[in-house]
């Protein structure tokens, strides 16, 4: 909607013919999002893996990190997830998939390298529990659906910059208050839109909550957690990862300046104060 007001507001031409214009795009555009909703949802775990440079966890050199994550999952029962490694110092890990079949833990050599066995055993554990209440599903689809409308937008900007969808021509006296109307209905659609996003925010933060309260749950360790999340802060920075939306996976997303405030992940130092609690 607010896409088309914009076009509206901005071109030389009546609504009738904007209309027209509009609604001959509209099945090519759902076209386009559903090839690439379908692309996105069943092959997003090879996107991450691109987008990480991961690769299996071989058993054989990581039996450590193995029993870790087989001792939680069937201390509750659940599947035995795929293991991933990044072959990076820092120290990260994320948890991605959708069904049994593509749910995956993958972890950093840093923070395999650099975390006893406790503090390991905190962090699969926040993963794993990402997998048992299908965040992970939640957090792709809203990815998915977020990447779309931003390429939308995307296009939709370089059309205009572009000056090729309208043509030129002089505007009739009565199109004032249309366009006055318009510019209110934009208007109002960017405050719902900028309510939603905050909304966003503020589940995929009390979701990381959730996660630090189930790895406690499993691990029965709140302490442990709590020194892990010590050692990655600062140091948890992927530089080869440069997708934004790939990094809300992760445990911790350090967003600098004035992204902070639309972080995706609660401050470090306030989920330590929380574990601490318990």
């Amino acid at each position: 909607v607010g896409v088309y007001v914009v076009l509206y507001v901005l071109s030389d031409q009546d609504i009738e013919q904007t209309n027209t214009q509009f609604l001959s795009v509209v099945p090519i555009v759902l076209a386009g999002v559903g090839i690439w909703f379908v692309i996105s949802y069943f092959f997003h775990t090879q996107m991450i893996q691109m987008a990480t440079h991961s690769e299996p966890l071989k058993r054989r050199n990581n039996k450590r990190v193995y029993n870790l994550t087989e001792n939680l999952c069937m201390s509750v029962g659940m599947p035995m997830p795929k293991l991933y490694i990044i072959e990076s110092d820092a120290l990260n890990a994320f948890a991605s998939g959708i069904n049994e079949k593509t749910f995956a833990v993958t972890l950093t050599r840093g923070i395999i390298n650099r975390l006893n066995d406790e503090e390991l055993e905190g962090v699969i554990a926040h993963e794993l529990t990402h997998i048992r209440n299908r965040d992970v599903r939640l957090l792709i689809v809203t990815i998915v659906f977020v990447g779309i409308f931003a390429t939308i937008a995307d296009l939709a900007l370089r059309m205009l910059l572009n000056g090729g969808m309208f043509s030129s021509r002089n505007r009739k006296n009565d199109k004032g208050g249309g366009a006055m109307v318009m510019l209110v209905i934009l208007l109002v659609a960017g405050a719902i839109y900028f309510l939603s996003v905050l909304f966003k925010l503020a589940l995929s933060r009390s979701r990381e909550y959730m996660a630090d309260a189930g790895a406690v749950e499993l691990t029965h360790n709140s302490m442990a957690l709590a020194s892990a999340l010590r050692k990655i802060s600062g140091h948890s920075t992927l530089k080869e990862v440069r997708n934004d939306e790939v990094k809300e996976l992760f445990i911790d997303y350090e967003a600098e300046g004035f992204f902070s405030l639309f972080a995706t992940h609660p401050p470090i130092e306030k989920r330590i104060q929380v574990l601490e609690q318990y």
